[in-house]
Parts: C-alpha cells; structure tokens; sequence
C-alpha cells in the first residue's frame, strides 16, 4: 500500500485552516455575498477556503493538479473591490505577507479541468446556502490516484460530534479517511494535541430499521423516488435532512444508512461535480460502507470535473446497498 503520510497531514490542516477562516468570516457575515451563475450564493469563505487549501497543497505538492470550484475572474472586478479587501484581511490573518496577486494566484491552482492520474478535487464551501443561514457546510477535499479517492479530509465546522449532542461545545467536527486505513473524527480545536476517533457505519442490516439522511434543500435531489424507494424498503423513521457533505459524515458515523442524491425529474440529465462527493465518499468507503451511483457503478473520477459515467450516488452503511439499490429500480420500473 503507498505511505500517504504527508499527503493526510497536509490535507487535514489545510482543511482545519479553512474551516477557521470561514467561521471568521460566518461570524460577522453582514451580506457581502456574490453570486455564480447557478444562483448558488459565494461568499468570501469560498474564495478564501479555497485560496488557504490551494497554498497549502501547492507548497507540499508543486506537481499536484487541483480541480476546485471558484476561480478569481470574478475578485478581480472593480465591483467587488469591498469583497477582495475582506478576502485579503482573512487570508493575512494565516498568510501575512498575502498580496492580491497571490491570492488569486492560490485561488486559481484550483482551476484545472482534466483528469490526471494523481490529482485533488476540492469543494471550498459545499452547502453554501447552509453557510448562510447558519446551519450545517463542510469543507471537503481528497486526494485521487489512478481514479480512485486515497485521502479524503472533511470538515463540517457546524456539526457537533453527535447529532444528539447539545452545541456549541461539541459543534465543529474534522474527519480524516484514507483508503484501507479507516475514518477518524475529531473536535475543530486548537488543541494539536487531540486524538481522531475512529467511526464505523452502522451494522444494521434489516432495511426497516434503517434511517435516510437528505439534502435540507429538496431541489438538490428527487425526494419522491427516495420516499418511493424507502416504501419499498419499509423505512418509517423520519429523514435527518442536513446540507452539504455533512450527510457523508453522518453515515459515516453510523447516525444514518442511506445518502441518496437522485437526479430530479425536471433534470434527468444532471451531472454529478466530483468535488462534491469525492471526499464523502471516501469518509464513508473508508467506515465500513459502500457508495456507488443509483445504477450500482462504481463512482468513475476519470472523466475531469464530472461524474459524467455515472447517474445519481447512493451511499449506505455496506451490508443494506444492494437491497437499496434494488428499491431504486423497482421504484422506477
């Protein structure tokens, strides 16, 4: 098995470095949001997040291309002079001597488009509609070799170490999963010295018994075919609706069985974004649970920026896949 010591390292502070700028600039978020063409709203956390993760792996790994989601084109605007003053204060506040132009430099080492045979995909802020309203978003990036998710750093800043746990102490969780090596959690804090806990994905194995975790914003996927699946299944228990990849780490944790992103009937044709779902993947595969796409492929990163080969993802605890998936089918049959 290849050592990626320095590779877990490096993902794992970058990522805690992120979630620390982003929870400054969610603090005192006061509407200095931009906007992307999906509508999706942007804050200076995303640019930041992804201007601090990009230093860091271009530091460590000079040669590694990054598919991200944002480039600068948009900071570099007149119109958004007030938004690129705050980015410059937050990244100083962990690069000190950062100009505007090596901002936008880290920013765009996240920019590439092709697969290579090693590479990093990264989400900045995946649930950045959570982000804003204060509710839960994750900082997600992981490492891919030949196709395949090896190291996946995950951080939810707003998710507390169990769903039953009363915040704030317990909120802000980083999880660290590398392929054959297992998932550890552990509390966002400044105490280098805190040990990750392993987690595991549930044992259950009586489809009934089972619990879903869906997006909180029903556009993201089709909750009909979900609810249909689940009649099938004979799933009562209600649905832990949570943005973000935040659902990955609570199946990873064994909180919930089933994650199903579904294309909706009003777009049967969407395409997955791998940063999305590479390092939640992982979190889960890593666990103990098995994640495919709705047709029961393996999820294919060799396509760039999309899971183009493949059609929705359903993520489970491992030994309730192949029923889940047999649900879906009947369920659109």
């Amino acid at each position: 098995m290849p050592d990626y010591d320095r590779e877990r390292t490096v993902a794992f502070h970058a990522v805690q470095a992120a979630a620390d700028l982003c929870q400054s600039v969610r603090n005192d978020l006061e509407g200095d949001v931009l906007e992307k063409d999906d509508r999706t709203p942007v804050t200076v956390a995303d640019f930041g997040s992804q201007a601090v993760i990009c230093q860091a792996l271009q530091t460590a790994f000079p040669d590694d291309p990054v598919i991200g989601e944002e480039d600068s084109s948009a900071l570099r605007t007149d119109a958004n002079a007030d938004v690129r003053g705050r980015l410059l204060d937050e990244v100083r506040a962990h690069h000190p001597g950062a100009t505007p132009e090596t901002v936008f430099d880290w920013i765009d080492h996240g920019t590439a488009d092709e697969y290579s045979d090693r590479f990093w995909t990264l989400d900045p802020i995946d649930g950045t509609k959570g982000f804003v309203r204060g509710d839960q978003y994750a900082i997600a990036l992981a490492l891919i070799v030949d196709g395949q998710p090896q190291v996946a750093a995950l951080c939810c800043p707003h998710l507390p170490h169990a769903l039953d746990a009363e915040p704030p102490e317990s909120r802000g969780q980083a999880l660290l999963a590398v392929r054959g090596e297992g998932t550890v959690q552990t509390l966002l804090t400044p105490d280098t010295d805190a040990v990750p806990t392993p987690i595991h994905t549930s044992d259950t194995t009586e489809p009934s018994e089972s619990r879903f975790c869906e997006s909180f914003v029903s556009s993201h996927s089709s909750h009909s075919l979900a609810a249909k699946a689940g009649e099938r299944l004979g799933i009562t228990a209600d649905s832990i609706r949570i943005d973000s990849q935040a659902k990955y780490a609570v199946v990873a944790r064994g909180e919930a069985e089933i994650y199903l992103r579904l294309p909706r009937p009003d777009s049967p044709d969407y395409t997955e974004r791998i940063w999305d779902h590479a390092a939640g993947m992982l979190t889960v595969e890593a666990a103990g649970g098995t994640v495919t796409d709705m047709h029961g492929r393996p999820l294919d990163f060799t396509h760039g920026r999309l899971l183009a080969a493949n059609t929705g993802v359903v993520a489970t605890n491992g030994p309730l896949h192949d029923e889940v998936i047999a649900a879906l089918d009947a369920a659109q049959a």
